[in-house]
């Protein structure tokens, strides 16, 4: 896992490109996926994978597209990010079209994701965040390993005081030792 894209054996994460706009918008409609996100209308989406390419170009990685490597179908998004705040240390993140759930494929890609990010970085630790209530992604971040920070719980300050994704929870994993 050198370089781009990231190739598991199920799962190619590779850069954005305008062919995936459709693809994320649509996954962006489903209220399933979207329950425990702020919503997005399709400036918004949009203007998110123009982020995501302008991070890639700046930091040689971002929250990556997903897609199967059997057909090719876009199906998410996992990769990591630069510290934004509240945040001071790297992030990982994921999120998959309802299709894609249920198969393994978000600790998969979380795996690989986590092992490209030790290989090509120096960092000690990475975190992951969700909203409190997100029993599903809080069990996948347990699952490659990652522990709770209860002190760390915090209010997101990008949603507003009654929003009720704002209570936060923080995980973390360290780099493992050689």
């Amino acid at each position: 896992m050198d370089k781009l894209p990231i190739i598991t054996q199920r799962l190619i994460l590779r850069p954005w490109e305008d062919r995936d706009r459709d693809a994320a918008w649509a996954m962006a409609q489903d209220p399933q996926v979207m329950r425990y996100l702020p919503s997005l209308d399709r400036e918004s989406s949009d203007a998110m994978i123009d982020r995501m390419m302008a991070m890639q170009a700046q930091h040689g990685h971002t929250f990556w597209a997903m897609a199967r490597r059997d057909d090719g179908r876009f199906i998410g998004m996992c990769g990591f990010c630069p510290p934004r705040p509240p945040l001071v240390e790297y992030e990982i993140g994921w999120r998959l079209a309802r299709e894609a759930w249920g198969q393994g494929y978000g600790t998969e890609s979380a795996r690989a994701v986590l092992d490209w990010a030790w290989a090509h970085s120096d960092m000690a630790t990475i975190v992951a965040i969700t909203t409190r209530a997100n029993a599903k992604s809080r069990a996948l971040m347990e699952r490659i390993g990652m522990a709770y920070a209860p002190t760390e719980d915090f209010d997101h300050p990008a949603l507003l005081e009654t929003d009720r994704l704002r209570p936060h929870v923080l995980y973390r994993i360290a780099r493992p030792k050689s």
